[in-house]
């Protein structure tokens, strides 16, 4: 059985010594790198400190390009819960040489440490993510990509907090480097525990020959992930949030400092705000997604990021510096509380935004080269994460735009890419409708639903009573649905956007259409083929009374040339509701109800043989029963 929410797999085997063991890496990480900045920061002068901070940064990038490639083919290759102990045990040698650089007090060994912390993150990546998939069913993808993006955000958080923290007792000769080493070779060595009880993940391609040319390797696959085009425009979609999330994070510094004129206790609460934020939209995913890969949260996400980047920075530019940087005198300033709220709001919308194009990208790659995919978007987001900075050079010191102008800029720059993206992938915005309705209009109840096989071709029969029953048991059916519907319903403005994106296979008489008519037929037998769930409506024809109407013999002439499982499932609740025939045509007459509780139903599969199409009829009527 799934688990009924995504808190339960932290009690599993499965997926806590994992969470564990990322969550100290990431915060192992930040703790370093922010120490390190704030000493460069406070013990050189300020151009020298600037350059270092910048090479600093540069340095744990740069091996996000050199080895991510190779790291997603050795994930691949091998076993990854033992890939996870020896980048585990790697990790303790780098801390104890962390350690060393930080009492030396030479920068330049301690630059060396960040760059090695950059590569084993660079080795972890593809296995991070490559591994969920392994461990966890379908049904817990999005709880898990959640948690592991909650966990991530608070480990960054919490490390910069702790890094800077030590730093700061360091320079005040509180015996902070002791406690800095104590912490980084603590995180280090309990990462190391955690990871040895991380089941086993068996290797997906262990014959693959490795290709150590990042360059090469990295198109290579980019070609096989634009052979998918919604895991391709996914990774567009992470990278272009990293690039983002870079943007607002970097400025928040500067935004304190010179835009609100606060210190650094409001730095740590806007980044805590941000962060909180990015932890209840990712846990959030799940609950509105009802534990399914949700599309259709990831461009309301986008929208939400849009709308409170511009409502950021359009308070920004209208607030008055504080006259004295206190906590108190923010929390009194007229806009303080704007600014937090949109600081959250962009978190959270974030969290909509990025689990399920995660969930997605691991769903949906083949699981023989899902590491390498992974390799390849870990690469592009650091790309884009470099984009970032120079969008910052460009936009701050050469035009000269203040910091709210250029979140601003940021905010109008993700509807375009959202635009884009959504364009590509028409599947995000029926995704979103279909989510929409079902959310709004209707109350939707599943029962039986488990009956439909999570694989292999059959077939659906339903009893037809509104124009939006195809997008309820879209959105109720985990499996994606091709429908076979009525032409005329197929090619109703807007709906047949969503029909289209949606593979439908519209079908009339013959007497109507002849060639359209074993056109359909044709394309039914080859989706058959291919494995798809295919849904029809027997009666041919929405209900003009509310009663189950004759089934036609089409799905008999189906079940010959293809004989494969039939559900028989039912809709209860729809009969005068705004889109169905009652009291007239429908949106022609004001509805007996604007909301509507709607039922799912399922019986068990019937084999080819038993689904005639009388049969069919009794069993339908019987699932719905007298509720219409």
């Amino acid at each position: 059985m799934a688990h009924k929410n995504q808190f339960q797999l932290l009690a599993s085997r499965r997926f806590l010594p994992f969470f564990l063991t990322q969550f100290l890496g990431a915060f192992n990480d930040n703790v370093f790198k922010n120490a390190l900045i704030v000493m460069i920061a406070f013990r050189l002068a300020a151009s020298e400190a600037n350059a270092l901070i910048n090479l600093a940064a540069g340095l744990f990038i740069l091996p996000f390009f050199l080895f991510s490639a190779t790291a997603g083919q050795l994930a691949d290759k091998y076993d990854k819960s033992r890939l996870i102990r020896i980048i585990k045990l790697v990790e303790i040698g780098i801390g104890a040489f962390g350690v060393f650089a930080l009492v030396s007090g030479n920068n330049n060994l301690c630059l060396a440490v960040l760059f090695l912390l950059g590569v084993q993150s660079a080795f972890f990546g593809p296995v991070k993510y490559a591994i969920l998939p392994q461990h966890l069913k379908k049904t817990e993808l999005v709880g898990g990509n959640a948690l592991v993006e909650m966990g991530t955000f608070v480990a960054i958080l919490g490390g910069t907090i702790v890094g800077g923290l030590l730093a700061g007792m360091t320079d005040a000769g509180e015996g902070g480097i002791l406690y800095l080493g104590l912490v980084i070779m603590g995180a280090a060595l309990c990462g190391y525990l955690t990871s040895r009880a991380i089941p086993r993940a068996a290797a997906p391609a262990p014959e693959l020959k490795v290709n150590f040319n990042p360059a090469t390797q990295t198109m290579s696959v980019l070609r096989e992930a634009a052979k998918t085009p919604s895991v391709f425009y996914a990774i567009i979609g992470i990278s272009w949030f990293w690039l983002q999330g870079a943007a607002y994070l970097t400025q928040i510094p500067s935004f304190t400092k010179n835009v609100l004129g606060g210190s650094e206790s409001l730095v740590t609460l806007l980044l805590c705000t941000f962060t909180i934020g990015i932890a209840l939209g990712s846990l959030l995913c799940e609950r509105l997604s009802g534990g399914r890969i949700e599309l259709g949260l990831v461009p309301l996400g986008a929208a939400g990021l849009t709308l409170s980047g511009v409502a950021l920075g359009i308070t920004g530019s209208s607030f008055a510096p504080l006259v004295e940087p206190t906590l108190a005198s923010f929390w009194a300033a007229d806009g303080a509380l704007s600014i937090l709220l949109y600081l959250t709001m962009i978190g959270i919308f974030g969290g909509f935004y990025i689990v399920p194009l995660y969930a997605m990208m691991q769903a949906r790659s083949e699981a023989s080269i899902r590491a390498r995919i992974i390799s390849v978007n870990n690469v592009l987001n650091a790309l884009f994460m470099v984009i970032a900075a120079v969008l910052g050079i460009v936009f701050l010191n050469l035009l000269k735009a203040t910091i709210p102008q250029f979140f601003l800029i940021i905010a109008l720059m993700n509807a375009a890419v959202a635009i884009f993206v959504f364009s590509k992938v028409p599947e995000f915005a029926m995704r979103l409708l279909i989510w929409l309705l079902s959310h709004t209009m209707y109350r939707v109840k599943h029962q039986g639903l488990e009956q439909i096989p999570e694989e292999g071709p059959a077939i659906i029969a339903c009893n037809h009573v509104s124009y939006v029953d195809a997008l309820l048991l879209a959105g109720a059916v985990r499996r994606p649905i091709r429908f076979i519907m009525y032409k005329p319903i197929y090619e109703i403005p807007v709906l047949h956007f969503i029909f289209k994106t949606g593979r439908a296979i519209p079908i009339c008489s013959r007497q109507k259409d002849p060639e359209g008519y074993e056109k359909a037929f044709e394309d039914i037998e080859q989706g058959l083929k291919d494995g798809d769930l295919l849904c029809i409506f027997p009666e041919g024809q929405l209900t003009k009374d509310g009663e189950l109407g004759p089934f036609k013999a089409g799905i008999e002439k189906i079940l010959q040339k293809t004989p494969v499982p039939v559900i028989p499932m039912a809709l209860r609740g729809l009969w005068g509701s705004f889109f169905s025939h009652r009291d007239g045509h429908a949106f022609t007459t004001w509805p007996k109800r604007f909301w509507s509780k709607v039922s799912v139903v399922a019986g068990p599969p019937l084999d080819a043989a038993a689904a005639k199409a009388e049969t069919l009829q009794e069993q339908v009527l019987g699932l719905r029963g007298e509720q219409r």
